[in-house]
Formats: structure tokens, sequence, C-alpha cells
């Protein structure tokens, strides 16, 4: 499977998600451990990658970020 780039981004998403998880005071370490329970396995270099916009979001992660996160998938792609 080829993943692509979108102007040398992985994600338009992880910046958002950076944002708000730094709102709801969250660290990495504790969003992964929220996505693990959820059956999201995601470790914190994961989440590192995803908010530097170097890692593909699955549509199922991005959905559980979401709803941790409590924002809608729309939201969190800057819609």
């Amino acid at each position: 499977m080829k993943i692509y780039n979108y102007n040398g981004r992985a994600n338009i998403c992880g910046t958002q998600i950076r944002i708000l998880r730094k709102q709801k005071k969250l660290s990495q370490e504790e969003l992964a451990a929220r996505l693990q329970v959820a059956g999201v396995d995601l470790d914190q270099k994961a989440i590192s990658r995803i908010e530097c916009e170097k890692r593909f979001l699955a549509d199922f992660e991005l959905r559980e970020i979401a709803r941790i996160l409590q924002i809608s998938m729309d939201e969190l792609a800057g819609r």
C-alpha cells in the first residue's frame, strides 16, 4: 500500500490534535493510553509523529482520537 503525502505532510490534522490534546491537559502518553484502552494500538512515539504530521492516520484511529478529544472528525480536519 502506498501512503501519499499532501504537500509534504502525511496528515492534515496533527497540529489540531496537538492543540486540543494540550487544551484537555493530556500528555501524549495519556492520549496513547486512552487509545489503547479503546483498542487502537498507538504509543507515545506514534502520537508525536502524528502531531508533527509525519505519520499517516487510519480512519479508525482518527475516529477514536476525535472521540477522546470530544470533537468531530470534520473539525479535526479543519472543516
